[in-house]
């Protein structure tokens, strides 16, 4: 099977995206995602025995709803490439709103702490961009952690990582806290679509809100007077996080919306 049928095969018969199909080939090729032009110059080429049945499997697997990132083993978030599994969340770009809000808030030289880290990819990408910041992240699984501290190690971004639910037993207090929690309802019918996923790191009890109550509750004790708290949310739930917020006593609380027009972030100030 040539290059060209095997991505024809792979887009008509098992409907996947293009996109997704070449990077699956690339992967199975053993070629860097970044070699798209590749497979377009050499497209008449003949697929070897081995690659075509590994494609086959990798194409099958994404067509069943595998995540892209578990079956390639990698996901870029904020110009970095992230090794990722089954063990923590698939990484969204949307993500990359809360990492801009968050740069807005932090110094060169300040501190902040994300919580739920998974892969480490809100942490990692801060401290990419502030290194001699001092950059915290927790997470309630171990699976998840050795994950994240694989991905700081390989990219010599040294992140602190302790093992914890949400606050308790963290010392602070931090200028900014951050977080991507939880915020599925544990009854949303699109869970189905995601059972690939951590469960843990997708739902929230029954309005979706739980972990995000938690943390608000939490984190004034932990904030340095002016510091702020700034979190990822469902599409759905920024004027909840807002009410939140600001029942708990937080100022200047505002959303921010990601490139699609979302309110994908909610976040406030601690006074003082």
């Amino acid at each position: 099977m040539q290059i060209q049928q095997a991505l024809n095969a792979a887009c008509s018969a098992l409907g996947l995206e293009r996109l997704d199909a070449q990077l699956l080939l690339l992967h199975a090729l053993g070629r860097p995602q970044q070699d798209r032009a590749w497979l377009v110059a050499h497209d008449s080429d003949a697929l070897d025995a081995d690659t075509e049945m590994r494609y086959i499997h990798l194409t099958r697997r994404r067509a069943a709803g595998t995540p892209l990132a578990y079956l390639t083993g990698q996901r870029e978030f904020y110009g970095l490439t992230l090794q990722v599994d089954a063990r923590v969340l698939d990484p969204r770009p949307d993500t990359e709103t809360l990492v801009d809000w968050a740069l807005e808030h932090l110094s060169p030289q300040g501190s902040v702490l994300d919580l739920g880290t998974g892969s480490g990819a809100i942490a990692l990408a801060l401290k990419s961009q502030r290194p001699e910041a001092l950059v915290g992240a927790v997470d309630a699984s171990d699976e998840a952690l050795a994950v994240a501290r694989a991905n700081a190690e390989r990219l010599q971004l040294p992140v602190h990582f302790v093992q914890g639910h949400w606050l308790s037993g963290v010392r602070g207090p931090f200028d900014l806290i951050v977080s991507n929690p939880p915020y599925i309802a544990e009854d949303d019918p699109h869970l189905e679509q995601l059972g690939h996923e951590p469960r843990m790191a997708l739902t929230a009890g029954v309005d979706g809100l739980d972990a995000l109550r938690t943390i608000i509750a939490q984190a004034p004790a932990h904030l340095q007077p002016g510091g702020w708290l700034l979190l990822e949310h469902g599409w759905q739930q920024a004027q909840a996080v807002r009410d939140l917020l600001t029942q708990a006593g937080f100022a200047q609380v505002q959303s921010r919306r990601d490139l699609a027009g979302i309110e994908r972030c909610s976040g406030g100030q601690w006074p003082g």
